[in-house]
């Protein structure tokens, strides 16, 4: 308060800080974009090429999105989107601070003025309905001194608009750089329309037998450090676990079957207060079925008529052909097992149609661009009425041609509804024609040509209903279970002998990630994430958990450090690779000297042609993408054969039958613009991309979730 009397003192001060908050105006110079803002308090929870990303501000920004997000994110999941932001704004904005890149008011309301969410809200129109910046900063203001918390909601907007304004800037400035020339266009077209045709000798790597080449440890070592960009791997685990399932023994669902079995049925129940017995009926004989399913059914009493679509697909047709007061049960239906009752059915109480929509200026939903006037919208209604009463007609198409309704892509296809759904004209039509019939209706709509398709029986069942549930007996078997077998593999015994010897199923999941949440077959499992990643689990550790729906007795069999793969952790990716290189050394040297009539004759294959290929898709019919090859025949005279090529899939010989030139243009601007507005397209995801490679990213979200 102090410092604020001081500048109230001092004029000349005042107009120059109006002044220089005027010039780097962020809406907020009417309303400050720092409110929101924070400090970086507490410990960080990265670094990123120097720049500290405090922990306080970026839960906060959880907090956010987790209210945005609802309660279908997990929270793992809502971390990463933060962090990916995070990270995301941090770069860009170190950018924006090196170049000078700031965002002034012209800027952000332009800007705006692109945003559909602003421009169509009412809110911000002038008498015209046309979005005016005036009127929105006065909303702004209003939200600042009446609405706090509308105004923090519009700060928080505003630092997307912020942010989002200097990357479209940035991006710009380097699109502004992207450019291609005529002779670059002139070689994409050329590379797209060259053509050759090739005779060719194809010996496939996979003649030779994997096992009969050696690779060795060195071997693979040496190729792994000559390419240390492609096997670089980031900080992982790997473990194995049994899964205890909690779910119902055989001796839970006999005894779910019982239960029913037994509702079914008159009971005589001692009732206390009267000192006497009572009868109670069963689910046969009830007369208050909704009282009664109420007290003693897992699913309560539906009492809505239901098509036969409605009805549980794997019983619906036995379901609907039951008689009024019969029954059909017990079945089992996913969870549940249910017993059902034909309470009541509705003959034709459901019914399928088409129509054609014809509609006309001012009518109810029109589309602006109907001009037809009411008049002229019956006398076509009445011309297609005609038609598609006509022998051979295909309504559906009649529909799709003619109809202004939305379900013309459909052919007019409504579907089946219940009386009382559609407008009253409409449905006094449907049900009370036959199937088949067609005719014209008048609505607030429009004219409607009506076909009807289908009538269905409409049913109201009630189903008495028990979920399968695992008992305390069970559940406490499974806990006993798990419990003994994390006790023996804790101890002197392999957890692949136990599990086999228990009949237990052991389940790998490889190259864990520090952030990682989901485990295959076990979902969101953040605790075991956590736990493989502590410096104290040791390797070959093994621990219980208690997860949804049972429990986890997880082994931890493997840890990789940050860095370049070790020799094992690369010989998967390597070894083929090697292998091919090996397979083709062996098939040029045994082949040195030969003709392509012995080269094939010797390895048993046969000549093949392939015709008009191009450098830019240069895939050989039944060998696949074979780049080299290709461009090599591109290098080669019409009638030169080659030496053995080594290609993707095998060793080739070639022999070029036929190249053909593509015609020249006169100009090759379109080349080039095609090719310098698809480099633009690409700039904001590479650019990006580049950036993070080359940054400095510490990582420490693990110690915090």
């Amino acid at each position: 308060m102090a410092i604020l009397e001081n500048i109230r003192k001092r004029t000349t001060v005042l107009i120059l800080i109006i002044g220089l908050a005027l010039f780097a105006f962020v809406i907020s110079g009417v309303f400050s974009s720092n409110e929101l803002g924070g400090g970086k308090v507490g410990s960080s929870v990265a670094e990123i090429n120097g720049d500290e990303i405090s922990i306080d501000q970026f839960r906060r920004d959880v907090e956010a999105y987790s209210r945005m997000a609802g309660p279908t994110a997990s929270s793992m999941q809502l971390v990463n989107q933060v962090w990916d932001r995070q990270v995301r704004n941090t770069i860009l904005d170190q950018q924006f601070e090196e170049l000078g890149i700031n965002i002034e008011q012209d800027q952000i309301i332009n800007y705006i003025k692109t945003i559909p969410s602003y421009v169509q809200n009412p809110e911000f129109h002038n008498a015209s309905g046309v979005f005016d910046e005036n009127k929105f900063r006065e909303a702004v203001a209003d939200w600042k001194a009446n609405n706090p918390g509308r105004y923090a909601l519009w700060l928080q907007d505003e630092q997307a608009i912020i942010q989002n304004a200097k990357e479209q800037t940035y991006f710009n400035l380097i699109k502004a750089g992207v450019g291609s020339t005529l002779k670059e266009g002139e070689l994409d077209y050329k590379l797209a329309n060259d053509k050759v045709d090739i005779k060719y000798v194809r010996v496939p790597f996979t003649s030779i037998p994997d096992s009969s080449i050696a690779v060795t440890k060195k071997e693979i070592e040496a190729y792994v450090n000559d390419h240390k960009k492609d096997y670089k791997q980031d900080r992982s685990r790997d473990v194995e676990f049994v899964y205890f399932e909690e779910k119902p023994s055989l001796e839970d669902e006999n005894a779910v079957k019982e239960e029913i079995n037994k509702l079914m049925e008159d009971r005589v129940e001692y009732n206390a207060q009267k000192d006497a017995n009572d009868s109670i009926k069963g689910f046969k004989n009830t007369t208050d079925m909704i009282a009664f399913l109420d007290r003693n059914s897992d699913i309560k009493y539906d009492t809505i008529y239901k098509a036969k679509k409605d009805l549980p697909a794997k019983f619906a047709d036995t379901l609907m052909a039951l008689e009024k007061g019969s029954m059909f049960g017990t079945y089992r239906d996913g969870d549940y097992f249910k017993v059902s009752k034909m309470m009541d059915r509705k003959a034709n109480g459901t019914v399928k149609s088409s129509h054609i929509l014809i509609s006309y200026a001012g009518a109810q939903r029109a589309n602006p661009e109907v001009t037809r006037t009411k008049e002229e919208a019956e006398a076509k209604a009445k011309e297609l009425l005609t038609e598609a009463k006509r022998s051979g007609t295909v309504f559906a198409e009649l529909a799709r041609d003619n109809s202004d309704g939305p379900s013309a892509p459909q052919g007019g296809d409504l579907g089946y509804n219940q009386e009382g759904v559609m407008v009253a004209p409409f449905n006094d039509f449907t049900f009370s024609n036959p199937v088949g019939a067609i005719g014209l209706v008048e609505t607030d709509f429009g004219f409607h040509i009506v076909k009807i398709d289908d009538k269905q029986d409409i049913v109201r069942i009630a189903t008495l209903a028990r979920e399968i549930e695992p008992s305390e007996e069970t559940i406490n078997t499974l806990f006993t279970e798990a419990t003994k077998f994390e006790m023996e593999t804790t101890s002197d015994k392999d957890f692949a002998v136990a599990a086999k010897e228990n009949n237990f199923v052991v389940r790998p999941v490889n190259k864990i990630k520090a952030m990682d949440e989901n485990l295959p077959g076990l979902s969101a499992q953040r605790a075991i994430v956590q736990w493989a990643f502590n410096d104290d689990t040791k390797l070959g550790e093994v621990k219980r958990f208690n997860i949804n729906n049972g429990y986890a007795v997880v082994r931890l069999t493997a840890k990789y450090a940050e860095g370049l793969m070790s020799v094992e952790d690369a010989s998967a990716l390597v070894l083929p690779k090697l292998r091919k290189e090996k397979k083709a050394a062996q098939i040029i040297e045994a082949n040195k000297g030969k003709t392509m009539e012995s080269f094939a004759k010797d390895n048993n294959v046969i000549a093949s042609t392939a015709s008009a290929l191009t450098m830019k898709s240069p895939i050989i019919p039944g060998a696949g993408s074979e780049a080299f090859v290709v461009g090599t025949a591109f290098a080669m005279e019409q009638g030169a054969t080659s030496g053995l090529i080594k290609g993707d899939s095998g060793v080739y010989m070639l022999t070029v039958t036929k190249k053909e030139e593509a015609a020249k243009l006169d100009n090759y601007s379109t080349y080039a613009n095609n090719l310098q507005a698809s480099a633009a397209g690409r700039v904001n995801f590479a650019v990006y991309n580049a950036l993070k490679e080359a940054s400095t990213i510490e990582d420490k979200r693990a110690i915090f979730y």
